[in-house]
């Protein structure tokens, strides 16, 4: 007896139902990849939490649930989901400072080589900002030749404020000198100084005092006289500046009162204007009009703030944000290959 596929399922030949329900469930998985987004985003704002870091802290302070429940894979997902190709990673807030020198240098140089390791291990998908063991000055300038010269960092993150120091206090000054002679790119991250937490009760301090940190850590810059001093930093600030944009009259005022007007004699706004800006929790119209009168397009960066918001927010919210394809092209990847040309 001779059996054909449509009567002899039993035996193992495929149907030809089954075969060409195959071929329609192999189309739509192609279709579904080809309108995936091609990964060509270069995210500047994006956090891990190192396992050092989270067992250290965690007995210490409660962590978000997202930073406490990092981990790689989750990450990559969001970066896939939303056509990342490579994340400059951080560490979040609050920190590496909590009043002991050695254990602060022991936290940061673990959370770097932790990030070292992440970069290595997963080709182009991952940059880096060294952390530095700020307050201390020493051992910041110890952790700058170690993060760009032997981890071969992107550059240096920092956060706005350390100890109601801000940074272009002079205490700082060694660590800028050196941030300058190597021209690095310098990457700031806001978080609540110790005047200003638990202001509001039932507003997180998130919600106001980052971007305000910002902007102070911006003016602090700016009018402490770091702009002019060290031009070579190449500076970003994290979610469009802060308040800076909607305060930018103010510092206009400020540049040509007083003695300032000859410290000024072309505004403030140039050195505003150098300044990058990265757009995470900000790619909205309102944020970025206003970041557009402060600074061109050119200084804008992508960036999603993950764990604590996604890329997809970040893809979707950015589209209505008024950037010509041209310009949206700039911010998502050229403007970063440009200020570090090793992810071109």
């Amino acid at each position: 007896m001779r059996f054909t596929c449509d009567t002899a399922s039993a035996c193992g030949c495929t149907s030809r139902r089954g075969f060409l329900g195959g071929l329609g469930a192999l189309a739509l998985a192609a279709t579904a990849q080809a309108q995936a987004p091609a990964p060509h985003r270069i995210d500047v704002h994006h956090h891990l939490s190192p396992p050092t870091y989270i067992q250290r802290l965690s007995p210490r302070m409660p962590l978000a649930p997202v930073q406490a429940n990092w981990t790689l894979q989750k990450t990559l997902d969001d970066m896939d989901q939303a056509g990342t190709a490579t994340s400059i990673l951080t560490v979040a807030t609050p920190g590496f400072w909590f009043g002991n020198v050695q254990e602060s240098r022991d936290l940061v140089r673990a959370s770097n080589d932790y990030a070292a390791t992440l970069v290595r291990d997963n080709g182009r998908r991952f940059g880096m900002f060294a952390a530095l063991p700020l307050p201390d000055v020493e051992g910041s300038l110890v952790e700058i030749a170690y993060g760009l010269d032997t981890l071969k960092a992107d550059g240096i993150g920092l956060y706005t404020s350390y100890e109601n120091k801000w940074l272009g206090d002079p205490a700082f000054a060694p660590v800028m000198e050196e941030l300058n002679r190597r021209g690095a790119v310098v990457y700031t991250h806001p978080l609540t100084n110790a005047c200003c937490g638990n202001l509001l009760p039932g507003i997180p301090d998130n919600a106001i005092e980052f971007g305000t940190d910002t902007t102070r850590t911006i003016a602090s810059i700016v009018f402490g006289g770091f702009a002019q001093r060290f031009p070579n930093i190449k500076w970003i600030f994290s979610h469009a500046g802060g308040t800076m944009p909607m305060l930018i009259e103010r510092f206009d005022f400020l540049a040509a009162s007083g003695p300032n007007r000859q410290r000024f004699p072309n505004g403030v706004r140039e050195y505003l204007r150098g300044f990058h800006y990265d757009l995470a929790q900000a790619a909205n119209p309102s944020a970025v009009g206003a970041l557009r009168i402060a600074a061109p397009v050119s200084q804008m960066l992508y960036g999603t703030d993950f764990p604590y918001r996604t890329s997809a927010e970040h893809v979707r919210n950015i589209g209505t944000a008024g950037f010509s394809a041209g310009e949206l092209a700039l911010v998502e990847r050229g403007n970063a290959q440009r200020l570090m040309p090793r992810l071109a």
